[in-house]
């Protein structure tokens, strides 16, 4: 076999796996439910804190109340 024809076999041998990698779509769906599972840390992240803050404020409140309460 001649260093062209190698040369060509290689060159279809590298298209074949070019299409091969673009058709592949398993990495895109991955990535997308990736996407999806990071969107919905963060929207859990922002409740946890929303109520965490409101929390917070009201044992402050109580907290005040019954100190005025004993005093």
């Amino acid at each position: 076999m001649g260093m062209a024809a190698k040369i060509a076999k290689g060159r279809r041998r590298l298209d074949r796996l070019t299409e091969e990698f673009r058709n592949d779509e398993e990495g895109a769906t991955a990535i997308e439910y990736g996407l999806i599972v990071s969107l919905v840390f963060v929207v859990i992240l922002a409740a946890v804190k929303n109520v965490a803050a409101t929390n917070s404020e009201n044992y402050d409140t109580i907290t005040t109340t019954i100190q005025n309460a004993i005093e």
